[in-house]
């Protein structure tokens, strides 16, 4: 089974995290169904689930290794991750913030080697997205559920089950599909009809198989139209992600022993198919 993430630090009943699910076939990646989780511990059940799949998570994975060697916090993925986990978010802010205070302008964050090639924002950028918070509240989830991590984690003791977690990041997906248009905003007064005609074009695009990574998307006319009609663009995400995982896992079906990913740092982590 296929899993995409739309992930959130603060999950709620406006704004929940949502999960797709589907599968791939010859190319072809079929949505099943969409979930929708208003806490985190509802989250955390749903994963622990004793079923297999492959999965693309929204949420960094890893933190730059200049910021944690700077912060002196041990230098092994899961002692770091472990450390992190201890800390409260605003002590988490309060150092990123020091680090960030003592760098020159235009040089403030440290980021990850994966950011360049996927243009994705510092895993340590606590607003704005704030993904230091959902690699804070997902990542020790994901570790406790008993996910592996290709070339970063795998779980000390196994549950029979293969659950691969790969950190997606649909921004990536998206460029590709419709360039640096704006498709979605939590905004109301934001969620245009410009933007909605950029959701069916991803859609378009998504659906007649024009990306890089050979895959076509399959809906139902009604999940097309509930894609479209999500001006969040929440749903649409979490589709992103899954088609992400999908090619992943085509990846490691032709071979490839680490889904598709590069060699890289295992400590910073790697976004799936940048």
């Amino acid at each position: 089974m296929l899993v995409g993430c739309d992930f959130s630090s603060s999950p709620s009943k406006r704004k929940p995290i949502v999960i797709a699910l589907g599968s791939v076939k010859q190319g072809r990646v079929q949505l099943q169904e969409l979930l929708r989780f208003e806490t985190l511990d509802a989250w955390s059940q749903w994963l622990a689930q004793p079923i297999n799949w492959i999965g693309g998570f929204d949420l960094p994975f890893g933190l730059p290794r200049e910021l944690v060697e700077t912060l002196n916090w041990p230098t092994e993925w899961p002692a770091c991750m472990q450390h992190y986990a201890f800390l409260s978010r605003e002590e988490i802010r309060e150092q990123f913030k020091a680090f960030c205070d003592a760098r020159p302008v235009g040089q403030k964050f440290a980021h990850r080697q994966t950011d360049g090639p996927a243009g994705s924002s510092p895993s340590m950028k606590w607003v704005n997205p704030p993904v230091a918070f959902m690699l804070h509240a997902g990542v020790p989830r994901l570790i406790a559920a008993g996910v592996t991590l290709p070339g970063m984690y795998v779980p000390p003791v196994t549950s029979g089950f293969q659950r691969i977690g790969l950190e997606a990041y649909p921004g990536l997906l998206a460029r590709e599909l419709i360039g640096n248009q704006s498709y979605k905003s939590d905004d109301k007064a934001k969620q245009t009809p410009e933007r909605l005609i950029a959701r069916k074009q991803m859609l378009q695009a998504l659906e007649v198989g024009q990306t890089r990574l050979g895959l076509q998307l399959k809906l139902t006319h009604a999940q097309h139209d509930s894609l479209v009609a999500d001006a969040s663009g929440d749903c649409l995400d979490a589709v992103l992600c899954m088609v992400q995982a999908a090619w992943a896992c085509e990846q490691h079906m032709g071979g490839h022993d680490c889904y598709g990913l590069p060699l890289f740092d295992p400590l910073e982590g790697w976004i799936v198919s940048a």
